[in-house]
């Protein structure tokens, strides 16, 4: 079905066209982008609440600067499908997320308009920082360099390291503060209340007004200097307390807050911010799903909800004639409080992603025994530690992606001290349409390296289960890793009794001849497809799923090798460094002789597509476990 976008916007195929239309057709501009929006990702599918709530930022954005000359910034990146469709891409849009289509971030080789790659979040100040500055070493002084940061992303450690930076550097830079409440579930911490009470401070706002409209007026330039503005600047603050604005101690001065859905008043704003130089931040406030009533009433279900019917608001839902089985997340939501219930030590922390892990029930029913800590990966890791040094039994979960930010945590706070912290790490493997900013490809790999650490990873949702139990019992001394896919398992009856797994064991699921399949994790149900598939043609694998990675079950490896000289390891994440490596290392260390074939993810970037796409276009689903199973069987190996 084509899509059409309103006859104004069809007329913009890049920021010059929108400059050549008059200011007051910019609200027209600003409604068909918005119902643009709408209609693609409500057909298509896609992120939509915080696109939706940015549309007149985009508009003005790209109406008052120059870009692509001006760097504009976008944190996070799913706030960009307007600033997309205005920079040439309204035609491709209907493809966001979408095999072989554009990405769902802004992705530096798509377009010159996107300057930084930014999947994740809280990179932005840093990012344009570092522009600013290299624009100034080159003499670019016309140069402007935005970060759009929403209030969530502000949360984060490194947002606050780059504004200290920014401060005192001697740079070109407006940050601008999209503050609307939310990430993908609603803010937490101090940093939101104190958002909301400079909001509200009428005595800070109205000292704040009277001196931008004083210093609007100062002939600046003429016969009054910047420099005297500056000491008027300077002396009129002392009528507010010195600790009023967070943003101006650490050197940034602040404007705001305006309403973030007056396009007027935002051109008006920038072609004023433009003239002021140094480092500045702009507050404005949005709502997150603007323009779409159910979006605006439920931010969180509308954050990403899917295929839906976009006049009744219906979320369009798969449906089955048969059973099915829970999505892992879920699994791990409802086994904690099952085991928390049993066990009072065990506690739960997650980096702003209560509902994408569904710690958020456990939220609900004990508020005092798990915390959503804000994008705060760092945070989270070693406030784990620290409770794990009173005995408590943390569950930090964490996406395998988003682990990444927090290593050196892992490292020093964790491992060093040989602390019980259990990570659960959602989203490990392919995760689909968010791409490569998002799959978890990493995670075997890198923790496999620091000592002290158990890694493993479950085939469905009963390992699942009983490595969670296992992980929280006294007898565990080492921090321990549960990797898991998102998405749904294999199994419809999910609720087994949980028992203990001995760290370190693996189990043989079927015994064979010829050759042997080793898998870690949930690819081992592609495995046990694929052998289902070659038993036609005669052929007779061992399966032994491993479990654990670290460490490796090397008496079930004896066996192994002692018997096969055709193996196949398999595993959804890198083969540089994984399990497959795991694998030789053994192999070599105890003089085995055997052809080894590792399937992963290969050492390149994986884009974004659906799971059962990539999975088919690197070559780890069941068809290619079954080919290489038949081209492995029909040639004698020479040892």
């Amino acid at each position: 079905m084509e899509i059409k976008a309103g006859a104004l916007l069809q007329t913009i195929d890049s920021p010059a066209d929108l400059k050549k239309l008059s200011k007051s057709q910019m609200q027209q501009v600003v409604d068909e982008l918005r119902q643009y929006i709408i209609d693609v990702v409500s057909v298509h599918g896609g992120h939509f609440g915080a696109s939706l709530g940015v549309v007149e930022l985009s508009v003005a954005l790209h109406y008052v600067f120059n870009t692509p000359y001006d760097q504009l910034v976008w944190d996070v990146g799913h706030q960009a499908y307007g600033h997309k469709i205005l920079t040439g891409r309204r035609d491709i849009f209907p493809t966001n997320r979408k095999y072989h289509g554009i990405s769902g971030f802004p992705k530096r080789s798509e377009s010159e308009y996107d300057t930084f790659g930014v999947g994740h979040s809280s990179t932005s100040i840093s990012a344009a920082l570092g522009m600013a500055m290299a624009s100034y070493y080159k003499g670019e002084k016309d140069r402007q360099h935005i970060a759009v940061i929403g209030d969530g992303a502000m949360t984060a450690g490194l947002a606050f390291e780059a504004m200290n930076h920014a401060g005192a550097a001697n740079s070109n830079v407006l940050i601008i503060l999209n503050d609307n409440c939310m990430s993908i579930d609603p803010n937490v911490g101090a940093l939101k209340e104190y958002l909301t009470d400079i909001t509200t401070s009428h005595t800070y706002n109205k000292v704040k007004d009277d001196v931008w409209n004083l210093l609007g007026k100062l002939p600046v330039g003429k016969s009054f200097s910047r420099s005297m503005a500056q000491k008027l600047t300077d002396g009129i603050k002392g009528m507010v307390s010195s600790s009023a604005n967070l943003f101006e101690a650490l050197g940034l001065r602040y404007f705001g807050p305006i309403d973030g859905h007056n396009v007027s008043k935002l051109i008006d704003t920038f072609k004023d911010l433009k003239d002021i130089p140094g480092p500045k931040i702009l507050h404005i406030k949005t709502v997150k799903g603007k323009g779409y009533d159910l979006a605006e009433k439920d931010q969180t279900l509308w954050h990403a909800p899917g295929l839906f019917d976009k006049v009744t608001g219906e979320i369009r839902k798969k449906t089955f004639d048969i059973p099915q089985p829970p999505k892992y997340q879920d699994v791990f939501g409802h086994t904690i409080i099952e085991l928390a219930e049993q066990n009072e030590k065990i506690m739960g922390i997650t980096p702003a992603m209560p509902s994408g892990s569904s710690l958020k029930y456990m939220m609900e029913k004990m508020p005092d025994r798990a915390f959503d800590v804000g994008i705060c990966e760092q945070h989270a890791v070693t406030l784990s530690a620290g409770l794990a040094t009173q005995g408590m039994k943390v569950f930090c979960n964490i996406y395998s992606s988003f682990m990444q930010r927090a290593y050196d945590m892992v490292v020093h706070d964790v491992a060093i001290q040989k602390l019980p912290v259990i990570f659960c790490l959602d989203r490990a493997g392919l995760v689909g349409e968010d791409g490569p900013t998002h799959h978890g490809c990493y995670d075997i790999a890198y923790m496999r390296c620091i000592p002290n650490m158990v890694i493993s990873a479950p085939m469905n949702e009963s390992e699942l289960r009983n490595l969670m139990y296992t992980a929280q019992l006294d007898s565990n001394k080492l921090p321990f890793v549960i990797r898991y896919p998102r998405g749904e398992g294999v199994m419809p009856e999910w609720r087994t009794a949980m028992k203990e797994i001995k760290i370190g064991t693996g189990r043989k699921l079927k015994d064979g001849n010829d050759i042997a399949i080793l898998s870690i994790g949930h690819p081992g149900n592609f495995a046990a497809t694929a052998i289902r598939e070659v038993k036609a043609d005669g052929i007779n694998p061992a399966h032994y799923d491993m479990r654990f990675v670290k460490p490796l079950d090397e008496e079930m490896l004896h066996e192994v090798f002692g018997k096969f000289t055709k193996v196949i390891t398999i595993e959804d994440g890198t083969v540089v460094g994984g399990f497959g490596s795991a694998v030789l290392e053994f192999m070599n260390e105890h003089g085995y002789k055997a052809d080894v074939r590792i399937m992963g993810i290969p050492d390149r970037l994986v884009e974004h597509g659906t799971p059962k796409q990539l999975y088919e276009e690197i070559g780890i689903d069941a068809h290619a476990i079954a080919t290489m199973l038949r081209e492995m069987t029909a040639v004698k190996v020479l040892v």
